[in-house]
C-alpha cells in the first residue's frame, strides 16, 4: 500500500543524477574560488587595526586612500560600511604600529582636509593572534564533523554517516565559496555562522535518516530508492515549515540586523538553503551510492539459549 503512494509522490530520487551533477558542480566552483581567490579575511584572521568613521556627507573614498598613502598607508583598505557616510578602513599588520595612537593619528589625517569625521571603533588584533584564530578555526570544523561522523555511525549505520558527513561538508564548501567568490568579507562570526550550519543541517538529516530506518523495518522491500522516497515525502511538510521559519527569522536580520549582523545572516540563509537540499539529495543519494538495503538497518538477531543446541 506504501509503495503504491509513490506514484502520487515527488519523485525526489529520480533526478538524483541531475542534482549529483548541480552538487558536484557548486562544489567544483567553490574549491576553484577558494584556491584562486580565497577568502577575504577579515582583521580577526589577518591580524592589523580596523577602524570605523562616520562622516557628516557622503565618504569620497578615493580621497581617502590618497590622504591614507600619502601619510604612509598606502597599503590601507578603505570600504563604505553600510551608509556612504560609513566609512571602514583596515590596516594590515605592522612590526611598529602604535595600536593605541594609530586610531588617533588616522583620525587627524582624515581631519586634516577640513572634513568632520568621528571616530565610532577601534580593534586591533596581533598576527599571531590572527594566526592562531585561523588554526582553531580550520579545526573547530574537521572537528565537528568527525565527530558528527562517529555519532551518526553508532546512531544509524556507517553508510548514513558518511553521507550525512558528505552533507556538511557539500554544505561548508558552499558557504565558504560563495564568500570567497563575492569576496565578503569572512570574520569569525561567519566562522560561527558555518559551525551553527553544521548543527542545523545535521539535525534535518538525522530526522529523514530516523524515519528512512523506520520505513526499511517497516515496508520489506529491495528497492531502496522508493522507501527513501516515501520517508523523505513523509517529513517534507516538517522540512519546509522549520526552514521557512528559520529563513524569515534570518531575513529580518539581514534586513534590520545592521552591518554587525548582515555577514552572519548572509552566511546562515546560504547554509539553511543548502543544508535544506543537501539534506535530501547529498545525504541520500550517498547512501543509495553506498548500497543502502534492509538488511544494513535490521536490529541485530538476539540469540537464545536454545541457539546452537542439539536436539
Amino acid at each position: 500500500m506504501e509503495l503504491l503512494r509513490l506514484r502520487r509522490e515527488i519523485d525526489f530520487f529520480g533526478q538524483r543524477r541531475i542534482a549529483t551533477i548541480l552538487s558536484v558542480v557548486l562544489v567544483l566552483v567553490s574549491l576553484g574560488s577558494l584556491a584562486t581567490r580565497q577568502l577575504n579575511l577579515g582583521i580577526d584572521f589577518t591580524g592589523g587595526v580596523l577602524l570605523e568613521v562616520g562622516y557628516r556627507a557622503d565618504a569620497d573614498l578615493g580621497q581617502i586612500r590618497s590622504d591614507l598613502a600619502a601619510a604612509g598607508y598606502a597599503d590601507a583598505q578603505v570600504q563604505n560600511f553600510g551608509a556612504a557616510r560609513d566609512v571602514l578602513i583596515r590596516i594590515p599588520p605592522r612590526e611598529t604600529i602604535d595600536a593605541e595612537g594609530v586610531g588617533e593619528e588616522l583620525l587627524g589625517v582624515l581631519r586634516a582636509g577640513g572634513e568632520q569625521v568621528d571616530l565610532r571603533r577601534v580593534e586591533f588584533v596581533g598576527p599571531q593572534v590572527g594566526q592562531e584564530l585561523t588554526e582553531r578555526g580550520g579545526l573547530a570544523v574537521l572537528f565537528a564533523l568527525l565527530m558528527i561522523l562517529l555519532y551518526v555511525m553508532f546512531r544509524f549505520q556507517w553508510k548514513f554517516a558518511v553521507g550525512s558527513v558528505a552533507a556538511l561538508a557539500h554544505d561548508v564548501i558552499i558557504i565558504l565559496g560563495i564568500f570567497s567568490l563575492f569576496q565578503l568579507p569572512f570574520d569569525l562570526t561567519i566562522l560561527a555562522a558555518a559551525l551553527a550550519v553544521i548543527g542545523y543541517s545535521l539535525n534535518d538529516t538525522i530526522v529523514v535518516f530516523d524515519r528512512i530506518r523506520e520505513n526499511f523495518r517497516r515496508i520489506r522491500t529491495s528497492n531502496a530508492q522508493a522507501v527513501m522516497n516515501t520517508s523523505v515525502n513523509q517529513m517534507l511538510g516538517r522540512t519546509v515549515i522549520t526552514s521557512l521559519t528559520t529563513l524569515l527569522v534570518l531575513i529580518a536580520l539581514f534586513l534590520f540586523g545592521g552591518e554587525a549582523l548582515k555577514g552572519f545572516s548572509s552566511a546562515l540563509i546560504i547554509g539553511v538553503v543548502v543544508g535544506t537540499y543537501s539534506s535530501i539529495y547529498v545525504a541520500g543519494n550517498t547512501a543509495l551510492a553506498l548500497n543502502v538495503s534492509t538488511a544494513d538497518l535490521l536490529p541485530p538477531k538476539k540469540e537464545t539459549a536454545n541457539d546452537g543446541a542439539v536436539t
